[in-house]
Parts: C-alpha cells; structure tokens; sequence
C-alpha cells in the first residue's frame, strides 16, 4: 500500500463528485455500457440525464432520479448503508424500511444492480436505472399509501408518483396510436417530451385547484360531516390556514400573503395560492400532502389536533426574511 502522500488522489468533498470519483476507479469488473444517443428529459421542475445505450437499453441518471424524489441520503440512510456494507443496497429514496414490503423481488434487484454507463467518449461511468423502472418505482410510493403505510411527511412523494403515472399513461397511448399509423415520422422530434411536460403541469395543477377533493374528504370524516362538494363550514378555512398555510416557514408565508390579499374594504382580493410563484406552489403542495397523510392516519379530529402538535413547521430551505420575497408574485 502507497505511504507516499502525493500519491493519494485529491476527491472532491460534496456526495455527487465523490461518488463519480469512486465510480471512475473502479467498476468492480462490471462492463460499462457506451451510450448511442443522450438528451435530457423533463420531470416537473428537474431534468433527468437519459441514454440510449448499444442494445437499446434505456436509462435514466440514477443521480437524477435522486434529485426527482427529493432523496437527501440522511443519517437514517447511511445506517443502513454501514449495517450493510460489502452489500448491494437500494437508492436512499426506496431505503425506508415501511416501504420493504411494496417492493417487488425484481425491482429490489435491479434497483441494487444499477446499468454503469458513459454518456459520451471519455466521461465518468455513471450509474443508470433502466428507464421502465421509474413506473415501478412509482408504484412503491402509491401501494404504500393505499396501504396507509406511508408516514405523513413521505405524502408528497406519492403526490408525485400519482402525477407522473397518470402524465405517463397518457404519453404512452399517444406513442402507440403515433407509431400505429406512422405519425411518428411526421411528428416532431420533441413531440411526446413536450406532451410529458404539460401533463405533469396539468396534474400539479389539479392538486392547487385550491385543494384536492381527498383533502376535503378526510376533513369531512375527522369532523363527522356528511362528504359534500358544495358550500363547506368556515371552520375548515380556519383548519386550513392553521395547520397548512402557518406551519409554512414559521408563518411567515402566511403573514406576506394577508399583507397581500386585503383590501382597503377588508376583503379577500384572491385566494391564497392564487399569490404564489411556482416555487411557492411547490411548498404548498408538499404541505397539503403532510397533512393530508396524517389526516388518514387519524381517528377523528381530536386524533389529529394532538398530533399535529408533534409536527415541526415546514421549512425547505434556510431562508433569511427579505429572501422570503421570491416564493411571492
């Protein structure tokens, strides 16, 4: 073993980089796969890294799919990592332990056995999910929740996962129809990625239709009142603005957007979400999904009072107050 200490290479001190630098060292034995063609392809607000490698097989950066679900590799996670070193593991988004029993024995083995590729000529083998495993993985997030097994701050999660399927059915008949009659050769290049990306924009926006009827369906059974479409109890709106919009960075979202929506005559210009960019809709929707998920888990309202007191308030980043101005319009 080299004592020398030039000899020792100098790696880069974020996770990514490090893990690029491990990855460019060694494969292990395993082939690396050259890509034919590479692109990038749009998922809400990230964009996955994608290939086509010799053979047709179709991945996904496996890094990318990290940053679509919002994965953090927390401390719970390199527990596991440790407890199984020398082990293959699950990407840190599928390694919660109440989500074991939703994962299927072949996705757990393709998932812990992920494509090594290169993008182009002379670049870092990366690792790469086989594209068809996103549905999959996506399926995990849904059988867990209608299991009620997934943990209120996971909801947003499944939020997603709802939203991609659907975008994906829909893309996925229109692909079928296109290459059916030969419309593909008429189409443009970027047609069905185009489609892909209003069609998740269409669903987040289902969920901000001011909230979901599922939201307004558990309020319903926590407070023993008959479901109804129609005109809901204003208590709801004082549940709402308390437990959804003032959690939101310690109220201080809450407090803007009154700033924002009275009139001099003491009346609502707008509902609240009406106020926000996208990046505060992001917040918005991530909220509505926690309480949402504990609203499931809960008995009855009182149920849900107490424990809510357990939560902590919703902060995504370490925001100052005058940087709070760029989550409103």
């Amino acid at each position: 073993m080299a004592d020398k200490k030039d000899d020792i290479p100098n790696i880069p001190d974020n996770f990514d980089n490090v893990a690029g630098a491990m990855v460019s060292e060694s494969t292990g034995g395993q082939t690396v796969l050259d890509a034919v063609y590479s692109g990038q392809l749009p998922i809400g607000d990230i964009e996955l890294d994608c290939a086509v490698l010799d053979g047709g097989v179709r991945v996904l950066s496996e890094r990318a799919v990290h940053r679509a679900f919002g994965s953090k590799r927390g401390g719970s996670h390199w527990k596991r990592m440790k407890e199984n070193e020398g082990a293959a593991n699950l990407p840190s988004f599928l390694s919660a332990k109440n989500y074991s029993k939703f994962i299927s024995n072949d996705l757990e083995v393709a998932l812990k056995e992920p494509v090594l590729y290169r993008s182009n000529a002379g670049a870092t083998p990366a690792h790469g999910i086989k594209a068809e495993l996103l549905p999959e993985i996506c399926g995990v997030f849904l059988s867990a929740r209608r299991a009620g097994e997934l943990h209120y701050s996971q909801e947003h999660l499944a939020i997603q996962a709802e939203v991609l399927m659907e975008a994906f059915a829909k893309v996925g008949i229109i692909a079928l129809v296109d290459e059916a009659t030969g419309y593909q050769h008429d189409r443009s290049h970027d047609a069905l990625r185009l489609l892909l990306s209003k069609y998740i924009a269409q669903g987040l926006q289902k969920w901000l239709k001011t909230f979901p009827d599922a939201f307004f369906a558990e309020l319903d059974r926590l407070y023993g009142n008959d479901t109804s479409h129609g005109k809901r109890p204003q208590y709801y709106g004082r549940f709402i603005n308390k437990y959804v919009y003032d959690p939101i960075e310690n109220g201080y979202v809450k407090q803007e957007l009154d700033k924002l929506n009275i009139t001099d005559e003491g009346k609502r210009r707008a509902r609240f979400h009406q106020w926000l960019n996208e990046e505060g809709r992001n917040m918005l929707i991530h909220q509505i999904g926690r309480v949402q998920g504990l609203m499931e888990m809960c008995q009855d309202i009182e149920h849900f009072k107490n424990a809510a007191t357990k939560q902590r308030n919703v902060s995504i980043a370490p925001y100052l107050f005058d940087e709070m101005n760029k989550i409103i319009d």
